[in-house]
């Protein structure tokens, strides 16, 4: 199992950074999958989730109405689109699958800093 994170970068207060999470190794459409983020200092946050089709989501409220989680199942990729960033979102950004109990495989995660 593999994921791979991709899409972080510096961003200014206002602006948008599409993160990806390609997966490998087992059957993507088969997993429920989430992003978490780690700010420097803090501990882990869940931050959205999403099922096997893509039709349920859920978001941490901070983000509610500018983060939008997707999927590609043919791509084997997982997607987080970010809009709207404040100072206040910078951390480092992980995808992680999940089997409903557990959240058993992680990425590396991909820094996402947001700074004027």
């Amino acid at each position: 199992v593999q994921l791979v994170e991709s899409g972080g970068g510096m961003v200014q207060p206002g602006g948008s950074l599409r993160l990806s999470c390609g997966a490998s190794g087992f059957t993507f459409s088969s997993y429920g999958m989430i992003w978490v983020r780690q700010a420097p200092g803090k501990g882990p946050e869940w931050v959205s989730g999403i099922d096997t089709g893509g039709g349920s989501t859920s978001y941490v409220d901070s983000v509610k109405g500018r983060f939008t989680i997707s999927r590609d199942n043919a791509k084997n990729t997982l997607y987080l689109q970010m809009n709207s960033l404040k100072p206040e979102d910078t951390a480092l950004y992980c995808c992680a699958r999940s089997t409903g109990s557990e959240y058993d495989y992680w990425g590396q995660g991909t820094q996402v800093t947001v700074s004027s």
